[in-house]
């Protein structure tokens, strides 16, 4: 008969945070739909922001470099700089926390996007929308806990999906992006429906 492996005290570390943020956290039937919310600034309003701006008022602003710049400074490894520039990467290293994969700047910089763990269209169903500019603009830029350097093809698989739609390929992912999506819900107040509780409460560690 086979036997389940005992957690790591890494892996229960990562339960017991899940558990305490789920005590925290709203969790609602479903979230209905609600019109207005354009990521692109399309017709000439941008509900979330100008994209990447630095012009907002979480850590990382007017810095002089792009929330994406900001992303990959903070995040990727073995940084070299283009000459002159405190914002511009010339090469680095980055694994992809969602399957995995190695990236390098000079190779794969096109194919690294910026995920919202929390997703932007997500936040405006939840209730983004009825708050003021200048904080939806502050949680799509939010460095610290709600952005995260990723594959541009895992970041494409996500979309908008909340977990009980989307989990990371790398299953041993699964503890980590539970807590740091729980995270970001309960710092901005933000929502998470039952199905994505019932999700979030069996990831595979």
């Amino acid at each position: 008969m086979a036997c389940t492996p005992l957690p790591t005290p890494a892996q229960a570390a990562d339960d017991s945070r899940v558990d305490r943020l789920l005590s925290a956290v709203e969790v609602v039937a479903t979230e209905p739909y609600h019109p207005g919310y354009d990521r692109d600034c399309d017709p000439g309003a941008c509900v979330s922001g100008e994209p990447w701006t630095d012009d907002h008022d979480g850590p990382f602003a007017h810095n002089g470099c792009t929330t994406r710049e900001d992303v990959l400074l903070q995040q990727m490894r073995d940084i070299e700089m283009r000459w002159g520039s405190k914002c511009r990467i010339y090469d680095a290293r980055l694994t992809d926390p969602y399957t995995g994969r190695r990236l390098t700047w000079q190779d794969d910089g096109y194919y690294i996007s910026i995920d919202h763990i929390y997703p932007l269209a997500e936040a405006w169903h939840g209730g983004a929308r009825a708050w003021p500019q200048r904080r939806r603009t502050a949680f799509a830029n939010d460095v610290r806990r709600g952005l995260l350097a990723v594959s541009a093809a895992a970041n494409d698989a996500k979309e908008a999906s909340s977990p009980s739609e989307w989990l990371p390929p790398r299953r041993r992912y699964h503890c980590t992006y539970a807590r740091k999506y729980l995270r970001v819900a309960v710092a901005w107040d933000l929502p998470i429906t039952s199905a994505d509780e019932a999700t979030l409460r069996r990831p595979e560690c």
